[in-house]
């Protein structure tokens, strides 16, 4: 393989100008086609296999037009002190309003007056209206959702207080200030790290062509392959993250083939075969794992997976063509000033190197530390993270709800409300839906009374049909806690088959449940491959399960930070967490997923070098510090560039979106620094040159993918060229 990308690197270089051209027409037609494609909506939401599933579709069946996963709305309304919603005033204004939004939009598909519902309070101090609609909360219009807050603002100006909530006011949370913080630190940080302008240039450009392609074929696909909203959001995410890595890495190597004396077509060519060779691998196993999402069964998180890989694709093949051809037109500005000035004073001295002058950099420190220390290193590392993993162990999974938003959002406003007048299970109802005629749904109406943390059951209701019916059941208990879930599996096992229950809530327990189910499976599946790959990268048995042990380590600190944090409250306002609840239930499999791909980059780019060290004839020790002499300094940059790309989404309101970056930051926190810069150092020094065997019957039967460059080393000497030149 590198005598491949070495060629390919070279060809590159070479040809710079068409393959620029090449990219930047890409570029273009997948923006002419993003620009012309009709307008993308929101892929429906499924749950294949699950019972609040089959209730709704059971729903659509039965009771054709009733939207029955559509969105809902409520406005809330809370009379003045001393005042009741019986009164008159007030009940002008809500019939009112009942009335505005009965002609505000045709997205409508029901309004209930709450004085015939029976949605007042028993003290009177509160009533609500529910609104359903025909389609999801993400399809519904601006101009729907305008009329639903312009009817709450009409009503609130009259003496009441109102406030709206429900999934109808949800929208796509806007990511970008997220994504300009992480781009602006990123360019500060290639700047510090290569000290030219030109060199950090290069990764942030690649990146931004790379994300831009692939988010604008999503785009362009968007209608025909029904990918919704969401589905960019990862892509975007992913492939400005590896985008910037790929290059980063590649760049830097083509400087320090520079400094090792070499032209610059073949520094650019060496640079494409060895670091690009990593960069393959490292790509490979992010793409396994967004791939590996399809294990879920979740048709969102299975498109949203492949369309990620794509963009992961797009990075790796830009990295490989576009960063040498835009090295050839940078030639000496990829290096800073004091560089280029060494290199020209250095000229026809190969002897005496830059890098054979210098004095041992931060990395080469650590790495003699972590040699004489290694039994010291490897337990403060383990103990560290096991003692933050600790809290891993309450993890209690869900989905937020509007409890957990700030207070200064309408959506907590009007859940506060409902609590107070009415119980916090009114913030979740949920749906029974009978198969059957109405004995039986009376019967299953009776059934459910006589069950534990029922606050009301409302009587059946017929469809036209009379083969089916509903019935609303309001729990004692808020929608995320753990009693209303005992109460939905109680319902559930005290009726029979043809009894099921749905609701956004029994949604929700449902989707945590087929994510529990699938975690395993899941992780399985990628740490397998991935065990594999990296087997056949580094012709080593020990090397790719350290790298699944600690990843599995980094993994499961982070989730108990998050716990910590999101479930028990520590430190929460520092990090403007006003409410603490359940875990997201897809957060173990979306950091699995996630971190497991950008912690392989780095133990790939890490290890790399210090394989390559090795085989061409370095003691294992010696190997270490020469890994650590070349490639700490570019993973830290690396690391610190993830870091502050998902650190930018702390500050968001979104509750979500506020996990999902913290939960990535610590994690690539804890394995960059603690797991690859600490534990992987010290375990290779406890080995020595145990951590490089193979058995032979394995060595014989795994392709030699030359990752480490030796075929051209071998090239380069005129020997022919050798798996492995040092046996342990």
């Amino acid at each position: 393989m590198a005598t491949f990308l070495y060629k390919l690197g070279r060809t590159a270089f070479r040809r710079r100008r068409l393959v620029a051209l090449l990219w930047v027409a890409l570029l273009a037609l997948a923006g002419v086609g993003a620009a012309t494609a009709p307008a993308a909506t929101s892929s429906s939401f499924s749950i294949p296999g699950t019972e609040a599933q089959r209730a709704f579709d059971l729903l659509e069946e039965r009771f054709p037009g009733a939207g029955a996963d559509g969105a809902t709305a409520r406005v809330v309304f809370k009379a003045p002190d001393g005042g009741k919603m019986t009164d008159a005033a007030p009940k002008a204004v809500v019939e009112e309003t009942v009335a505005a939004l009965k002609s505000g939009s045709d997205q409508i598909v029901s309004v209930t007056d709450p004085y015939t519902a029976q949605a007042v309070s028993r003290d009177g101090s509160t009533a609500y209206v529910s609104v359903a609609y025909k389609v999801n909360g993400m399809e519904l219009t601006d101009e729907t959702r305008e009329a639903l807050k312009q009817a709450g603002h009409a009503a609130q100006g009259k003496g009441l207080t109102v406030e709206l909530g429900g999934d109808a006011l949800q929208t796509m949370p806007e990511t970008g200030a997220g994504e300009i913080v992480g781009v602006v630190v990123a360019g500060i940080v290639l700047v510090i790290t290569f000290g030219s302008l030109v060199a950090a240039g290069l990764p942030l450009l690649t990146a931004i062509i790379g994300v831009g392609i692939g988010v604008s074929a999503i785009t362009a696909l968007a209608s025909v392959l029904d990918l919704g909203t969401t589905t960019s959001t990862l892509a975007m995410m992913i492939g400005l993250a590896v985008g910037i890595d790929y290059a980063l890495f590649i760049v830097s190597r083509y400087r320090a083939e520079l400094a090792d004396g070499r032209d610059k077509e073949e520094a650019a060519g060496r640079a494409t075969g060895t670091a690009g060779s990593a960069v393959v691998f490292a790509g490979l196993t992010v793409v396994i794992a967004l791939v590996g999402l399809a294990v879920v069964n979740i048709p969102m998180l299975t498109k949203m997976g492949f369309a990620a890989a794509g963009t992961v694709v797009i990075a790796v093949l830009i990295a490989l063509t576009l960063i040498p051809a835009l090295l050839g037109f940078a030639g000496d500005k990829v290096l800073g000033r004091k560089q280029r000035k060494g290199a020209a004073a250095s000229a026809g001295k190969g002897a005496e190197t830059p890098e054979k002058a210098a004095k041992p950099n931060a990395g080469t420190r650590w790495a003699r530390f972590v040699l004489r220390r290694p039994v010291f290193v490897l337990l403060a590392g383990v103990i560290g993270l096991g003692a933050i993993a600790i809290p891993a162990a309450s993890l209690e999974m869900g989905l937020p709800d509007d409890g957990v938003k700030p207070v200064s959002a309408t959506e907590r406003r009007a859940y506060d409300l409902l609590s107070e007048g009415f119980g916090p299970g009114f913030n979740g109802p949920l749906l029974v839906v009978v198969d059957g005629d109405k004995a039986a749904a009376d019967k299953t109406v009776e059934t459910i009374k006589d069950l534990d943390g029922i606050a009301a059951v409302t009587p059946a209701t017929p469809n036209k049909a009379g083969d089916a019916a509903t019935i609303t059941v309001i729990p004692k208990d808020r929608p995320s806690s753990g009693a209303t879930e005992t109460l939905v599996h109680d319902i559930r096992d005290a009726t029979g088959d043809d009894v099921l229950v749905t609701g956004a809530t029994a949604m929700n327990i449902d989707f945590s449940q087929k994510m529990n189910d699938a975690l395993v499976p899941y992780l399985a599946l990628v740490v397998g491959l991935a065990f594999v790959l990296l087997t056949v990268v580094f012709r080593s048995i020990l090397v790719p399960l350290k790298a699944a042990l600690g990843f599995l380590l980094s993994v499961v600190a982070a989730l108990g930070a998050v716990v910590a944090v999101f479930q028990w409250g520590w430190l929460g306002s520092l990090f403007g967490v006003e409410q603490t609840g359940p875990i997201m239930s897809m957060m173990p499999i979306f950091m699995v997923g996630v971190v497991f791909g950008l912690a392989m980059d780095y133990e790939v780019f890490l290890v790399t070098r210090m394989r390559e060290a090795y085989v061409h004839g370095e003691r294992p020790g010696e190997a270490i510090v020469t890994g650590f002499r070349h490639s700490a300094r570019v993973v830290t940059a690396a690391a610190v560039i993830m870091i502050a790309v998902f650190s930018g989404f702390i500050g968001m309101t979104d509750q979500m979106i506020k996990m999902i970056g913290f939960g990535l930051a610590v994690a690539v926190l804890f394995d960059a620094f603690v797991v690859r810069m600490a534990i992987v150092p010290a375990v290779l020094a406890l080995l020595g040159h145990r951590a490089w065997w193979l058995p032979k019957w394995l060595d014989r039967a795994l392709p030699n993918v030359d990752v480490e460059g030796e075929s051209l080393a071998a090239q380069e000497s005129g020997a022919p060229a050798k798996p492995d030149l040092v046996k342990a």
